[in-house]
């Protein structure tokens, strides 16, 4: 990683698609009109290095333990809409900020726009269900080339289905038959955290602040 301190902030309403292949592959991302990129993070007494994580789904493959989580939930309902935030899916996030005990957000409003459908780009609900009851939603960024996740969330009480990352493997599943040629799951860090479930995945590529690099190598 480049030793110079990255640390980006802008607002923008709404950004073409593909204006926004070209932002993700440049390691930015946002939260509603709020655009973001820094190469660094204190979490408590540790600095940590960010890189961006991104899949290059022509060369991708589900692992034997992905297949098996889409196994896992067979018995489950998928769609996939525009957003809306409503009444169900806002009690879903209060019952999953249940499982933070820190850096908890306030709404779902933090991740999303007021208009999360179109602005400030396209974005898609991922929704799983069980006999109409809604279990997981993930809220996916539509590119031209590219799909970018935003945020997920799950029913506590359905952790063992592994519906975050079912959901992840919906929006991958989701943006291969798009044809699309990349799918930004997020920033990562160097160093092991929480967020070390996103290197697990074939054909992983990640951004050093000046390149993409295959890090399918370094498993």
């Amino acid at each position: 990683m480049q030793n110079k301190k990255i640390q980006q902030y802008g607002y923008q309403v709404f950004v073409p698609s593909m204006q926004m292949d070209k932002l993700w592959a440049l390691g930015w991302r946002h939260f509603g009109y709020l655009f973001f990129r820094y190469s660094e993070s204190q979490e408590g007494e540790n600095l940590l290095h960010v890189q961006p994580a991104r899949i290059n789904l022509a060369k991708f493959s589900f692992s034997d333990s992905q297949k098996r989580i889409f196994r896992k939930n067979t018995d489950l309902s998928v769609e996939i809409l525009p957003t809306v935030i409503d009444a169900e899916k806002t009690d879903l996030f209060e019952l999953h900020k249940m499982r933070f005990d820190h850096n908890i957000p306030d709404t779902l409003y933090d991740f999303l726009s007021i208009e999360p459908a179109t602005k400030p780009c396209k974005n898609l609900s991922i929704e799983v269900r069980k006999d109409g009851k809604l279990l997981a939603v993930s809220f996916l960024d539509i590119g031209k080339q590219a799909t970018s996740s935003v945020y997920a969330m799950f029913h506590p009480d359905e952790a063992k289905r592994s519906l975050g990352l079912y959901t992840m493997l919906l929006e991958i599943e989701y943006s291969i038959k798009q044809n699309c040629v990349y799918y930004y799951s997020g920033y990562t860090y160097i160093e092991p955290s929480f967020y070390d479930y996103k290197k697990n995945f074939r054909a992983l590529e990640g951004y050093d602040w000046e390149k993409w690099i295959n890090l399918d190598a370094q498993k």
